[in-house]
């Protein structure tokens, strides 16, 4: 008798719960929305993520507070995202970079696959090889030219290792009969200040963060990593008509929730996204920024970062990159 009341008992709770997310679903959202963007402010997600968050919360109705959270390829960000409450409350700006660290790193302190819903995929960005602009190289050739002059003497600046400005670098050099060493930063601005400070001598970086330099002067872009030319830097030529068919590197942003977040407020936050990045003005403000808008739907997005997993494997392999 015992046993069947604790039965009947586990049911009326389990009821309980699923009424409770119901209600939860339907008030949502009550207050403040906080978005971790694990990357420093003035980076690409950074920018992406200040844009979309306030049209998104005019829809909403409530303030969606962006949280710089840098640090160790973006790992730093994803875990405290990965733990916090299922509540529809955290959201982290997942993407590339979260999938890749998944074999970068033997610890990265969270699980791209089992710690998170992946809500929706909303852009995606080229990389380009920059330069200071009194650095004396005005071409890819150029550069690869001074490489081999130099051999072991030449520094490169990323996002951090692992990120696919390191990852792009290194599909880019692997012709090359000798090797830069890599610098990381903490993300792609500080990777960008240490060209036009002389710190380095190249970095490969996210078109949307890099181009304002570029078309300033300050910065000289000398290819993107992308199979066409970036529309904001249409004069850059792509690696691939360099005659390198295998440097190629797009970069995938998109907004994810921890695991056990409601469906419905899934939902939610889907269609609250979708309806921003239909709206003409917010596209444009995306595309000046050197991005492309790519809505995904959670379960397009989610196979696309399981598809990074795997390449960032295979790409590893092939560099001889073991992880850190």
């Amino acid at each position: 008798m015992k046993r069947i009341m604790k039965k009947i008992a586990a049911v009326f709770f389990a009821i309980a719960l699923t009424g409770f997310s119901w209600a939860q679903a339907a008030e949502y959202p009550s207050h403040a929305i906080k978005w971790i963007v694990p990357y420093l402010a003035g980076t690409g997600p950074d920018m992406v993520a200040r844009l979309v968050a306030a049209e998104m919360a005019k829809i909403l109705k409530e303030p969606i507070v962006i949280e710089n959270r840098g640090g160790v390829g973006g790992n730093i960000g994803a875990q405290q995202a990965a733990k916090a409450p299922a509540d529809g409350y955290t959201w982290v700006y997942s993407g590339s970079p979260m999938a890749t660290n998944m074999r970068m790193y033997r610890k990265p302190g969270f699980d791209v696959e089992k710690d998170f819903v992946h809500v929706a995929g909303m852009t995606q960005s080229d990389s380009t090889i920059v330069v200071n602009a009194n650095a004396g190289i005005s071409s890819i050739e150029d550069l690869y030219a001074r490489l081999r002059a130099k051999p072991g003497q030449l520094t490169y600046a990323s996002g951090g290792i692992g990120t696919p400005a390191h990852m792009g670098a290194e599909l880019a050099l692997k012709d090359i009969e000798t090797k830069p060493l890599h610098i990381p930063y903490k993300g792609a601005s500080e990777s960008l200040n240490a060209v036009m400070g002389n710190q380095v001598d190249f970095a490969v970086i996210l078109v949307s963060v890099a181009q304002a330099q570029v078309k300033s002067g300050k910065i000289k872009a000398l290819a993107v990593l992308s199979n066409e030319r970036n529309p904001v830097l249409p004069a850059v030529p792509t690696l691939l008509e360099k005659g390198f068919p295998d440097a190629l590197m797009v970069s995938s942003g998109g907004i994810s929730v921890p695991k056990g977040t409601p469906m419905e407020i899934v939902d939610t936050i889907q269609e609250t996204l979708f309806t921003v990045l239909q709206d003409a003005s917010v596209k444009a403000q995306l595309e000046q920024l050197g991005l492309t808008v790519v809505p995904r739907k959670s379960a397009a997005y989610t196979e696309l970062l399981k598809g990074e997993i795997g390449k960032t494997a295979h790409l590893m392999k092939m560099m001889g990159l073991t992880p850190l």
